[in-house]
């Protein structure tokens, strides 16, 4: 049974992991403010350039539309982006990408198709390089600034992979920010890019648009940029996503040092108790032998 001192040590070492969790919530309550705003003022941007890609893609059709748009022409390669944090204690939030990730993987290796690996952050790295590793092409960290300059080289992998004829599909696993309770591991198809009928809604009023040059060469200038903002704006919810899970991390295991201090305490008074309640009694009984 452990003496009074080694359960002395024992409070006053979960008091000290409390008080380092407490403050690492502190630390990702602040982040999450700052992650939250970036992702929000994305959104719109990332909307509208949507909103401009469907109405110019509702002018091509055929061999005229482009590859990113129009894709391959086949399903068999895909190319799966997974994109986690660099950095753990954040509860479920990095394996729960990964198991979506893996998941598809292994049901697109289970109809035959070949599939490829990017992996951006150390996390969704090391779950998926333990099962994958043969199937990866290049993996990514983010570091501590997230911006167009840390997505380029990403976005720039990923168009290599299907400009060189070594993807026909590619999806993107990431965990889409909606509060702070509540992170959605999403997969988005960024190749063939996808245009939603609500993005291509007739906003002009009834006037007709002639446009220079053609719809076909605006689309090859503005897709692969749109590649790039998809991705930036998907890592920006992915960050906020991790700060609000992090937090709530940090919150419960601060809380569950708090009931288990109380518990220790309880224990270490009741042994205390007892052990001077022995030592009482030893003294009246040998008060009373003489």
């Amino acid at each position: 049974m452990a003496s009074l001192k080694d359960m002395r040590n024992q409070i006053g070492s979960v008091k000290a992991t409390q008080k380092i969790t407490k403050a690492m919530q502190m630390v990702a309550a602040a982040k999450l403010k700052r992650a939250q705003d970036v992702a929000e003022n994305a959104r719109p941007y990332a909307k509208r350039m949507a909103a401009v890609i469907a109405n110019l893609a509702k002018g091509v059709s055929g061999d005229a539309a482009p590859k990113l748009l129009a894709g391959t022409g086949s399903t068999q390669k895909h190319l799966v982006v997974v994109a986690t944090a660099d950095r753990g204690l954040a509860g479920g939030f990095n394996s729960s990408i990964g198991r979506a990730a893996r998941d598809h993987i292994n049901a697109l290796k289970a109809e035959g198709k070949t599939v490829r690996v990017i992996t951006v952050g150390r996390k969704g790295r090391d779950q998926l390089k333990r099962l994958f590793g043969d199937l990866f092409v290049e993996s990514f960290e983010l570091g501590k600034t997230l911006d167009l300059t840390t997505v380029q080289p990403i976005a720039e992998a990923i168009f290599k992979e299907f400009d060189e004829g070594r993807a026909d599909v590619v999806t993107l696993f990431y965990s889409q920010f909606k509060s702070v309770i509540a992170q959605v591991p999403t997969a988005k198809q960024l190749i063939p890019a996808q245009v939603e009928a609500a993005a291509a809604e007739d906003t002009s009023g009834g006037a007709v648009y002639t446009y220079e040059p053609s719809e076909e060469e605006i689309l090859e200038t503005l897709l692969p940029r749109n590649l790039t903002i998809q991705v930036l704006a998907s890592l920006l919810e992915n960050n906020a996503g991790f700060y609000a899970s992090q937090m709530s991390a940090m919150d419960n295991a601060t809380r569950n040092a708090g009931e288990m201090i109380n518990a220790l305490n309880l224990k270490y008074n009741r042994k205390r108790q007892a052990q001077i309640t022995t030592e009482l009694i030893e003294i009246i009984a040998g008060a009373e032998a003489l």
